[in-house]
């Protein structure tokens, strides 16, 4: 541990996906770490209909970020957690613009996780349509079978895991344009 380093902070980001999921837990979350076995998704959130994800970085807050807007097809929100407010802050600073705002900012400091920006559900297209709809639905079924023991957490999902990864409608996401539109205003 380097000098300056606070004594609760998180070592690895294991330790710190563990710590956010006691801290969503206390909010009346269900959880699920890492339920696809393959560390795609860092922590999954569920309370009721509503699903949120959560990356988790030790450091690289830019990857954070870009890992966030990948999975936001799959969750009614996605939020990033980092161990330290500087980065935090550094990341919402650097990150203005309408397709980055919605994703959360939170930071693991003091023994607890605090919402520096809080995560939103992405804004609809100006068509209205919701391009995801159905790629969160299906998420939500396998977490349905998840919490029913049909699918344990931390196996594969044979199948639909690669699904999972192409929201883009069998694009790569490097291929997916995160221009969404603006919402309608009329």
């Amino acid at each position: 541990m380097r000098p300056t380093e606070p004594a609760d902070r998180p070592r690895t980001e294991a330790e710190l996906v563990r710590r956010t999921a006691r801290h969503l837990e206390t909010l009346g979350y269900r959880v699920y770490v890492d339920p696809d076995g393959t560390n795609y998704f860092d922590l999954v959130a569920r309370r009721g209909p509503e699903v949120g994800l959560v990356e988790a970085k030790l450091n690289r807050p830019r990857d954070l970020l870009v890992q966030a807007l990948r999975r936001r097809a799959w969750g009614d929100w996605v939020a990033g957690v980092l161990p330290s407010r500087r980065a935090a802050e550094r990341l919402i600073a650097s990150t203005g613009g309408r397709r980055a705002e919605p994703v959360g900012v939170w930071v693991f400091e003091q023994g607890a996780v605090s919402v520096v920006r809080a995560a939103r559900p992405f804004a609809l297209p100006a068509t209205g349509i919701d391009p995801f709809a159905s790629h969160r639905e299906r998420f939500r079924r396998v977490l349905e079978q998840i919490d029913r023991g049909e699918l344990p957490v931390g196996v594969r999902w044979a199948g639909l895991g690669g699904e999972l990864r192409r929201a883009s409608g069998g694009r790569r996401f490097s291929e997916w344009r995160l221009d969404e539109g603006l919402p309608n205003t009329d």
